[in-house]
């Protein structure tokens, strides 16, 4: 019989983070739903539960994080399940993004879950128990062009799981990290996107070309984040749930293609690399 939880979300009041948090009311758990709007949170789930506990916080304030995690454990006990989602885009070749973009892209993508997990670890941990998944992206597997900043906190933020993963397995915490692919959520509307600042005559042209093409994927993403929200459930259910989740089949597609790659270079140069041993 699945037991009923507590789910602490951050980026819950549009997109995948909103799904799930429909997803797990609708499933009979609790749920923290976390936002720097709180009222936006409130009116976007939409629900009125003694379940459900919406809380102002952004990702990159501490005090706030230490407040909401405060909270939900006043109201609820304990939290069981915490989902790493809130994020942004900042889009754009990178000599054109200023070092303070590719630092608010950090400081959101990458920081900013980590900053969340460090305040939740302990409440885990003296339960001996806990779940956190992070949403990451296939942007976290393979670069593209115009996602520099964003690969790079997804980059980052796949290696610091896997190295949780080890550290907080032995007080019987699992980690899951979400790979999607392309979901049609609110990540490339004019509120989460932000463009370069700068302008470098040398990239004019494939800008007129990207940007145009970054704008036009808004809402023809082909995933759905409410079936994505109800896999992870399922998931959450899991006694043991998978380290690496890959959502959708062109994220499927693109994990295959960064495989095949992969083992291409290794076999390209397997002679080479394999002769470095001290004689």
């Amino acid at each position: 019989m699945e037991k009923n939880k507590v789910w602490f979300i951050t980026g819950a009041s549009s997109g995948i983070g909103l799904e799930i948090s429909k997803s797990a009311l609708a499933a009979g758990h609790k749920v923290v739903a976390t936002g720097r709007d709180k009222d936006k949170v409130s009116k976007s789930i939409g629900a009125v539960s003694d379940n459900l506990l919406a809380v102002k916080m952004d990702v990159t304030n501490s005090s706030e994080i230490e407040a909401a995690v405060k909270s939900a454990v006043d109201k609820f006990g304990t939290i069981d399940v915490l989902v790493n989602n809130a994020g942004n885009f900042y889009a754009g070749f990178f000599e054109e993004l200023s070092p303070r973009q590719m630092e608010l892209q950090l400081a959101t993508s990458l920081f900013g879950p980590m900053n969340v997990t460090r305040v939740v670890l302990p409440v885990m941990r003296k339960n001996r128990s806990g779940h956190i998944i992070t949403i990451s992206s296939t942007a976290g597997l393979v670069g593209y062009e115009y996602c520099s900043a964003y690969s790079a906190s997804k980059f980052g933020l796949e290696g610091w799981m896997d190295c949780l993963a080890p550290e907080v397995a032995p007080f019987g915490i699992k980690t899951t990290i979400v790979e999607p692919g392309f979901f049609r959520t609110g990540l490339l509307t004019a509120a989460s996107t932000i463009w370069a600042e700068n302008s470098i005559d040398d990239y004019a042209a494939k800008n007129t070309e990207l940007r145009p093409f970054w704008k036009s994927m808004n809402g023809k993403q082909g995933g759905d984040p409410a079936k994505l929200a109800a896999a992870l459930i399922k998931i959450a259910n899991e006694n043991e749930p998978p380290k690496r989740w890959l959502a959708g089949a062109d994220a499927i597609d693109t994990a295959e293609q960064k495989v095949t790659e992969f083992q291409k270079q290794i076999n390209a140069y397997r002679d080479l690399s394999s002769s470095l041993a001290l004689e």
